[in-house]
């Protein structure tokens, strides 16, 4: 690939990108998120179209106009999330659209001779070929999404992000069957944010920032810390000014917190106006961590003390009551009733401070506040009752936040608070979490942004496999909190 450059609009999402891999070796592309790793797979995989550049394959320019050429040419990829019918057997999943017929028959005998060499292959047992993919663990329905990419005579296989979702034991499972297929000449492009999992995999490494691939480099010239340097651009520092809260009883302690498989002895506090930041790469149990305060996830071992006391929420509708607060992720799919106006979309937060009498909504209220907060938070919009789907992705975010500003929390949660957003309401929303902290409010910050966790943060914790690997003061840099997170330091005994 050379030269490829991708716009969005006004957005150049890469410019001048170079890739090339090789027969039988896994290439690894890293970089933070944003840096333009998905969009240069993405046009490799046929799934967008490049604005400039050239793809050669064996040497030969190529035109990649869709998926379906992509797989022609023996580009397959296996995503995170198997995309799977889990309906149907491992055998119907992986012939599916490629079905071996005589006739006009499906020639089961002849596919299950052949599914049988791929169950090897990717080391499950025969008896699993009618097994419907949806009885089969995370880690089983990627072995096989990688076996119908091979059964698709993949030359290229991509991984996105393939180990985000498994235990160390899946992940050396994952691995051998990378060797294997290495050795049978496939090129494997290992998309991850576990730098340290490089060291073990990858023959040669691609950094990517800001768009831009700045060069590939030979595993054995790299560390953690080298990559984790290059993905920054550097050691970079963006703090908060330094402030003290001793003596400042906890809002929220969690004490050998475990949830699941998810978190293993989680320890941690957060005092009155204090900004905690929690910054984990996927998978690492960073947001069950929220969630488990939330109420949307249940602990099963350890506690929590909210406020000097002990504390079980059964549901966010009982957190809600103690005064916590959440403002989820996905923004779309959970924060916002997309063709409802603001004026709802704010108020749906805390009925019962419009209800004078129960089951009356008090109108003349419900916009007085509304428009109290939009001024409050400097939401753009002609008038409270601006449909919230009409509005820009900062905007919208507000409009989210002022919904959990109507209780008062003593606690918010913010999951990825500027995600998609643009800069400029990127500021307004730092400036806006830093007011309410000032005001006394606890704000426990999940997010994946390395400048934003230091720029807002009084101290930052590091959560790696469900647990907390490193916390930070005001001398940490971007280098510091990525290593951490990536395995380069040990994850400290205490937690």
């Amino acid at each position: 690939m050379r030269g490829i450059s991708k716009n969005y609009g006004g957005v150049r999402a890469i410019r001048q990108a170079e890739l090339t891999v090789y027969p039988g070796t896994v290439h690894a592309l890293v970089g933070e998120n944003g840096a333009g790793k998905s969009t240069l797979i993405k046009i490799l995989a046929g799934a967008e179209q490049p604005n400039t550049g050239t793809i050669a394959f064996d040497g030969e320019a190529v035109s990649i106009a869709s998926t379906t050429d992509a797989i022609e040419l023996g580009v397959q990829t296996v995503y995170q999330e198997p995309q799977l019918f889990p309906e149907l057997s491992i055998t119907e999943n992986i012939f599916i659209g490629r079905e071996i017929k005589r006739g006009l028959r499906v020639d089961w005998a002849a596919q299950a001779a052949q599914i049988h060499e791929l169950l090897d292959m990717i080391g499950l047992p025969h008896h699993l070929a009618t097994a419907p993919v949806g009885d089969l663990s995370i880690a089983q329905q990627q072995q096989v999404s990688i076996a119908k990419a091979v059964a698709g005579e993949a030359r290229i296989l991509i991984l996105d992000e393939p180990s985000a979702i498994l235990t160390d034991t899946e992940i050396n499972v994952l691995f051998s069957i990378v060797r294997r297929l290495t050795a049978r000449g496939v090129a494997v492009i290992y998309i991850t944010h576990r730098l340290d999992e490089l060291f073990e995999i990858a023959d040669t490494v691609t950094v990517m920032r800001d768009g831009q691939t700045l060069d590939t480099y030979d595993i054995k010239d790299l560390t953690v810390t080298k990559i984790a340097e290059l993905m920054v651009g550097g050691i970079v520092t963006e703090k908060r000014p330094e402030r003290s809260f001793d003596g400042l009883s906890p809002t929220l302690e969690l004490h050998q917190l475990d949830v699941g498989h998810l978190l293993h002895g989680v320890d941690l506090q957060i005092r009155p106006g204090e900004i905690l930041g929690l910054y984990g790469l996927l998978g690492s149990g960073v947001a069950e961590i929220a969630e488990a305060v939330y109420g949307m996830k249940q602990p099963t071992g350890g506690r929590m003390v909210y406020q000097g006391k002990a504390m079980v929420n059964k549901g966010p509708a009982e957190a809600r009551r103690r005064g916590i607060t959440l403002v989820p992720a996905n923004r779309s799919a959970q924060g916002v009733f997309s063709f409802q106006s603001i004026r709802f979309n704010i108020s749906i937060g805390d009925l019962a401070k419009l209800s004078p009498v129960k089951g009356w909504i008090n109108r003349g209220r419900e916009r007085d506040i509304a428009l109290d907060l939009i001024k409050r938070l400097g939401v753009k919009t002609p008038n409270e009752n601006q449909p919230i789907s009409a509005m820009s992705g900062g905007n919208a975010q507000k409009v989210v936040i002022a919904r959990q500003l109507l209780s008062t929390p003593k606690l918010l949660i913010l999951a990825e608070p500027t995600q998609g957003v643009d800069v400029g309401a990127k500021e307004e929303i730092h400036r806006l979490i830093g007011d309410l902290a000032e005001s006394g409010t606890a704000v426990l910050v999940v997010t994946t942004d390395l400048s934003e966790v230091l720029r807002i943060s009084d101290r930052v914790l590091v959560v790696r496999e469900g647990r907390i690997a490193a916390e930070f003061g005001h001398d940490a840099t971007q280098v510091d909190i990525l290593a951490a997170a990536s395995g380069a330091v040990p994850i400290r005994k205490e937690a």
